[in-house]
This record gives C-alpha cells, structure tokens and sequence, in this order.
C-alpha cells in the first residue's frame, strides 16, 4: 500500500477537530431533546448566542454536511430526522466517549481478537494432553523444552510438547432494564441523558464485538415494555411511578427463551419501587417503602435467582431507602449492586458486562 504525505494543514486539523466536537455536542442534546433534530439546532444556535459555542462556525454549513452525509434527513412538514446511519452513529461515539473515559482511569480498552463464542490463546502454557487441539500447540515453548536436554539430542518426544492455555468466550443473554419514573428528571437533574448513552453505548459493544451474544432493553415506569434499540435516542421519562416488579417479570419472560447459559439482568434505576399491579389495578405508593411492594418485588428477584439469573443493579441515586432496598434485592439474588452517578455509570456498567463474560478453562 501507497502513501502520499504532504504539508500539515492546522487549519484543516483545527477545523476537523471542531467538527469532531460539534458533533459530540450535537448528539449529546440529540439524547436531551429525545431525539428532537430540529431542536437539537435549535438549542445550538442558543448556545452559540451564548457564547458556548464559536461564533465562527456555520451551523447551517453542519446541518448541511449531516444531510450530505445521511446522518439525518429532511421530513414532509420541513424538519429533519435522523436515519438509521444517524442512530447508528450516536451509539458509536456513546461507546467511544465511555471507552476514552475507562483509558484515562487506567482500565483500559477492553477489545478482543475474536467476537462471541470461541477460544482466545494465552501467554501461559501447559504440558499437552490427549485431545488437545493442534491449533493450541506452542511449537516455540515445545522446542525449548526439547532443547533443555542438550544438543546431542535434539528429537522432540511426546513430553516435550506444550500447548497455550485458552480462555473461553461464553456468548451472554442481557436485558438492560432502564427507569423511565418521574423522578429521573426530578429537581432539575437529568439521570435519563445518561442512562440512555450507556445503553447505547452496551447495544453498540454487544453489536459490534460481540455478534453471538443477545441484548435487550426494557423501559419500566407504572408498567414495563420492551423496545427496540433504534428506539433508545427517543425514549422519554414520563410521569410514572416504579415498577420494579414488573421490570423483572419480563426480563424473566424474555430470558426463559433464550439459549444461553449465561443469563443476567442490567438495571439502571434512581427511585425504590412504589407501584405493582393488582389484576388489572395499578397499586401504588411512591412514600417509603410498602411492604407489599418490596415483598412481591422481591419474590421476582429471587425468581431470578432460581434460574439462574443475575441481577446487577446501578444506583444513580443516593437515597438511603433505595439503598436498603437494593442491599434485599442483591441479597435475594445473590446479584451486585453499585452505587453510581450519571457521570461515572458508564464506566462501572461496560466493565462489569465484560468481566463477567469471560472464563478460563483447561
């Protein structure tokens, strides 16, 4: 391959770099406005009335290049949409902005050769054993071995050979169980913005890196529902009350189905639970915590324990009653429960995904 080197252009580096941020800008109140393009301008040109944003650069140059690059599209009442490219490409910087953050905390990018179910080699060997693949023979290591008993005899014996420990890559059945209650946005602070830039951010990893493995994501209020991942940049709080329960039930449901051996369940949520349904009455109680509420929600989490489902929770609030009952739930689950803000969740969310998906075998 062929390379043409020329002049650096600063001005071309500058302008690049701008665009790079005006983009993570632009998607970031993409999230805020649930998927709002036309807002989402129009909240630009605020900024940059502002001051927060260059007064040099062209806003109606971006949305321009957008549109040429089929990021969004324009609508029949006039405004503009995003695409599936667009959808894509916001899940893709979300993953790229909680992996730049795990590099700066010294954790690292947690990318691997091979995606899904499949074995990946080791530094550490092992002497061979019968059944053992050839692909895993360390020729190198088998030759030194030989060679420890001195140049006059340099014949490789069945005893000499060593072959690479391996890890193995189990392929994992995740639903991402996402709190849409009021209080998400209670007091004026946004937990949902967040939220949903880890699931994507999980949705763009599980896609990406690891085809075989199976995500999905529910969204729980008064009641729980599924929805499909284009669907998250548009996924809005509403005024509802929590839950839990129900969340739990359906991950169940869905879980049940699937092949995997590894079963878990991811849940972002800032409030205790405060409602269940009653046949077909909504029972609720959004003050303290309602024995009858926890007690039920709980029996769930044990549900999951009994097959062998993991709940992990991430608290995005520091609410003591939410903590006592987070502490019950991964006690009767016998799951983890971390507390978090909507700044750092990202960070504990895609580690513990990957360190759970791994094991070493012999």
């Amino acid at each position: 391959m062929q390379y043409a080197y020329s002049e650096w252009d600063e001005d071309l580096a500058r302008q690049m770099m701008e665009m790079i941020g005006l983009i993570g800008l632009f998607h970031q109140l993409l999230l805020m406005t649930n998927g709002d393009v036309d807002q989402a301008f129009r909240l630009l040109k605020e900024l940059q009335k502002r001051g927060l944003v260059d007064s040099n650069l062209n806003l109606d140059d971006f949305r321009q290049k957008l549109e040429e690059e089929n990021l969004i599209r324009q609508n029949p009442e006039g405004g503009y949409n995003l695409t599936r490219k667009g959808e894509r490409q916001i899940r893709s910087e979300s993953l790229e902005q909680i992996f730049s953050s795990l590099r700066k905390s010294g954790l690292g990018d947690h990318g691997v050769p091979i995606a899904g179910l499949g074995k990946e080699l080791l530094p550490e060997t092992r002497p061979y054993e019968f059944g053992d693949p050839p692909e895993e023979i360390d020729f190198q290591g088998t030759f030194r071995h030989a060679m420890k008993r001195g140049l006059d005899d340099l014949r490789i014996k069945p005893e000499d050979f060593q072959v690479f420990e391996t890890e193995m890559k189990t392929s994992c059945a995740t639903v991402l169980l996402l709190d849409i209650s009021h209080s998400m946005i209670l007091y004026g602070e946004d937990r949902i913005t967040p939220a949903k830039r880890v699931a994507l951010a999980l949705c763009e990893l599980i896609m990406t890196r690891y085809p075989k493995d199976d995500l999905h994501v529910v969204a729980f209020g008064d009641d729980a529902r599924e929805i499909k991942i284009g669907r998250l940049p548009y996924l809005s709080v509403g005024p509802y009350h929590t839950n839990t329960k129900a969340a739990l039930e359906l991950a169940q449901r869905i879980l049940l189905r699937k092949k995997q051996t590894n079963k878990q369940i991811f849940m972002i949520t800032d409030g205790k639970p405060s409602a269940i349904y009653e046949g077909k009455e909504l029972y609720k109680n959004p003050f303290g915590l309602d024995p009858k509420i926890v007690n039920q929600t709980l029996r769930e989490a044990d549900a999951c324990r009994r097959h062998d489902i993991t709940i992990t929770t991430f608290m995005v609030a520091r609410d003591s009653t939410l903590v006592d009952f987070v502490e019950r739930l991964s006690r009767t689950n016998n799951g983890r429960a971390y507390l978090t803000s909507p700044g750092t969740l990202g960070e504990y969310l895609l580690v513990d995904y990957m360190r759970n998906r791994k094991k070493t075998v012999r």
